[in-house]
């Protein structure tokens, strides 16, 4: 048990995020793509609500992804430049698996929008470490792609928006690894208020 606790503590350790434009192939197969969202799906959901969706974008449509990206990025922003809607059929043809995360809090209930939206979160990080525990590299983006109105409508029911843009594939390069926060600068006992001194 020991060796397997070393190993889960290794391996949250170490994941690191790809950028999804430095992914080869393979990506996952059917059977690790359920795999891994069945891990992403059990995460902290207060009110057992499944506020967020799982949308995954098949290789045979992703010319029909990038022909959605194209029309929205001319109707959002007609002054767009040439290179950026180059850039916006490389995202849709990105290599590996790609998942759609949907946020999808039920409004007017008595558990907090706030704390749904905090569950999909933890969805995506679940996913994350899902895919680096098979042995992949993913990448969690947005981007404009994740705000626009036309690409939303295209995933979305009313109501709901998208977290993300998740890839996962293999990195073409050796993951580097990023600045981290010193402990200290986000970590501190709590120092309970000082009560006003009566007369």
């Amino acid at each position: 048990m020991l060796n397997d606790r070393s190993s889960i503590l290794s391996l949250l350790e170490t994941r690191r995020s790809a950028r999804p434009r430095e992914l080869v192939e393979p990506g996952p197969t059917p059977d690790e793509m359920a795999r891994i969202l069945t891990i992403a799906a059990r995460t902290p959901d207060h009110g057992k609500l499944f506020p967020w969706r799982f949308v995954t974008v098949a290789r045979d449509q992703r010319q029909q992804f990038a022909q959605l990206l194209g029309e929205a990025l001319a109707q959002d922003n007609p002054e767009a430049l040439a290179a950026k809607a180059q850039k916006a059929d490389e995202f849709a043809h990105h290599a590996g698996e790609l998942i759609v995360l949907i946020s999808a809090p039920i409004a007017g209930h008595k558990i907090a929008v706030w704390e749904q939206e905090l569950s999909c979160g933890a969805a995506a990080m679940n996913l994350l470490f899902a895919a680096h525990a098979l042995g992949y590299a993913a990448g969690w983006v947005t981007g404009w792609q994740a705000y626009s109105e036309s690409v939303r409508a295209a995933f979305c029911a009313p109501g709901e928006r998208i977290a993300g843009f998740i890839f996962i594939g293999h990195s073409g390069r050796e993951l580097e690894e990023r600045p981290r926060a010193p402990l200290a600068t986000v970590w501190r006992p709590w120092q309970p208020p000082v009560s006003p001194i009566k007369d």
